[in-house]
């Protein structure tokens, strides 16, 4: 019943077709590692200025799409493609969308972006990802084989309400592809995605991007395959290309979810009532 999965670490930059060659290398590596599920980061073959993106846009399928589910024809496993750039009806902008394909080459599972990466943390990281980037409006979970998989990208991983809703749908193995910044990176990376794994008791496999492009974005790298019980069961070192490749059994997910029932002893009646807040400022005055 196990699975043997990988997680995938780029270090993609503007020049799409190498980095459409590099993924395909990594996938190929993947595969003689004996994984039958492999996952690129986000952003995989566009990593660059938003100005480029109106470029390199397609439609889903797609020229990079066709090369990958061709690949995944020939060697017979399903990839995930972390997220690429999606035209949309609206000129000005794109949306960023995951997409796995199976090992027939066709489409199963499309899922644009929910949550956008505007932060302002200032001295640090300024950035509004929603300027070129749509957002998309639905969540999205596949199955694969044994794994019903739930579909989400990079800044989602904040939103722990994303996490149980796919968990609630089923989800078994939770997908994160991900070009995480460098600096909350550090801080929070591992944290987030143990805790997404430890609050559903679900596997989450986290392709990464990593090292920082000639245009000066720096990405955090360490992609992560995590156990239902928060366990690290691989870990990429950092910097750099890597494949991750773990096996995972679908059916621990059962297991730790019977011994610790976060699902079905949910209070959903609570949670929509208003919450109580009182005013205790007068207990504190002198």
């Amino acid at each position: 019943m196990g699975v043997t999965v990988a997680a995938l670490q780029m270090t993609s930059g503007t020049d799409t077709a190498a980095n459409v060659d590099a993924a395909l290398a990594l996938i190929e590596r993947a595969a003689e590692s004996g994984a039958t599920y492999m996952q690129l980061p986000e952003y995989f073959n566009y990593l660059g200025p938003a100005a480029g993106f109106a470029a390199v846009a397609e439609s889903i399928p797609g020229p990079t799409t066709d090369r990958l589910a061709a690949l995944a024809l020939a060697r017979g496993v399903t990839i995930h493609i972390g997220s690429l750039l999606e035209r949309s009806s609206d000129t000005s902008k794109c949306f960023n969308t995951g997409v796995v394909l199976a090992p027939s080459g066709e489409v199963v599972a499309r899922y644009r972006k929910a949550h956008l990466f505007d932060i302002d943390v200032p001295g640090e990281v300024v950035q509004r990802e929603s300027d070129a980037i749509a957002a998309g409006e639905r969540l999205v979970v596949c199955d694969v084989g044994e794994m019903r998989l739930g579909l989400s990208i990079c800044f989602d991983l904040r939103f722990a309400e994303l996490y149980r809703r796919l968990a609630l749908a089923g989800a078994t193995v939770i997908a994160i592809p991900a070009a995480f910044n460098a600096l909350t990176g550090r801080a929070h990376w591992e944290v987030l995605v143990r805790a997404r794994a430890i609050e559903n008791h679900a596997f989450v496999i986290a392709a990464a991007q990593a090292g920082t492009t000639a245009e000066g974005i720096a990405t955090y790298g360490h992609a992560l395959i995590v156990g239902p019980w928060g366990e690290v069961l691989a870990e990429s070192s950092g910097e750099g290309e890597d494949v991750l490749v773990a096996e995972i059994d679908p059916r621990e997910v059962a297991r730790r979810r019977g011994q610790i029932a976060v699902l079905t002893l949910r209070r959903p009646d609570l949670y929509e009532e208003s919450v109580d807040v009182r005013d205790a400022t007068a207990l504190f005055e002198p």
